[in-house]
């Protein structure tokens, strides 16, 4: 059986690009996108949630994400789900997943010089819980 690994994604950038280069000097942008799912829990009130994806750019792609993308912009992103493994310092186990992209879409129109595109609080960010275990030392740059 063939395996098959897409995903397609839309949401909204919780902070600007993260553009950095390998050693060798190929250009990399990070980003994560807030995805919202809506939903009536079981007493029927309405609820949303928000999913935050991690999102690897690579070389050309990135490069104009970081040039032209900012927190708050709507994005479509379609990619590969990749999985990273390593073990912590403290010797536990720990993984990862997030989307290597393939393609970027903006979504929306540009906005104007004087819109504001920061949200008024954290809550309205979208920003990951602070909790979130980050595996900087296996980054290759």
């Amino acid at each position: 059986m063939p395996d098959y690994n897409r995903v397609i994604i839309v949401g909204n950038l919780t902070a600007d690009p993260d553009l950095k280069y390998t050693p060798s000097g190929i250009p990399v942008s990070k980003i994560t996108v807030a995805v919202n799912s809506h939903y009536t829990d079981s007493k029927g009130e309405k609820k949303e949630d928000a999913t935050f994806i991690p999102v690897e750019i690579w070389r050309k792609q990135a490069e104009t994400v970081a040039e032209f993308m900012k927190k708050g912009r709507p994005v479509l992103v379609e990619g590969r789900i990749r999985q990273d493994k390593w073990v912590s310092k403290e010797g536990e186990k720990r993984s990862r997943l997030y989307v290597v992209a393939s393609l970027v879409k903006f979504l929306g129109t540009a906005p104007k010089a004087d819109e504001k595109l920061e949200p008024e609080n954290e809550a309205e960010a979208g920003n990951p819980p602070a909790e979130q275990d980050e595996k900087d030392e296996n980054i290759p740059f």
